[in-house]
């Protein structure tokens, strides 16, 4: 099948040759992993970063750089970036920096709870002294 179109660079004008048996394989193919996406772990940058606790700019590092694996898919707003969120995971777990960022983000959440908890006791406490201020005194 031959197509005729205008280039992008100057507005020429070009002819292409497309086998629509090759578009069609193409085009299944696509389909097929969309199917395989969508029963996966495969997520945005955004959302790997959200479980995991890596940012996006390291998310690109790792993928740039070969380290996990990612795809471009159609998305609402353009071209998406997703990543095996298993994968992050574990390439998070081996990352010093990232295990120290999730160590003390436990630790912060630990010191919370226990400032939560004394705050909880001096309430009751504040409670109980109220009640024994607002009660008359007993005279025998």
């Amino acid at each position: 099948m031959l197509i005729i179109g205008l280039d992008g660079n100057g507005g020429q004008l070009r002819m292409d040759c497309v086998d629509w048996e090759d578009r069609l394989d193409d085009w299944e193919l696509e389909l097929e992993l969309g199917a395989r996406l969508d029963g996966s772990d495969w997520v945005t940058l955004e959302k790997a970063s959200a479980e995991t606790g890596v940012s996006r700019a390291a998310l690109r590092t790792w993928y740039r750089g070969g380290q996990i694996p990612s795809r471009l898919v159609d998305g609402p707003h353009g071209p998406q970036r997703l990543v095996p969120l298993a994968m992050v995971a574990e390439r998070a777990e081996a990352s010093p920096r990232v295990r120290k960022t999730a160590e003390r983000r436990l630790a912060d959440e630990a010191q919370l709870e226990l400032l939560r908890h004394r705050v909880d006791q001096m309430e009751l406490r504040l409670a109980e002294l109220e009640r024994r201020l607002g009660d008359p005194p007993n005279k025998p």
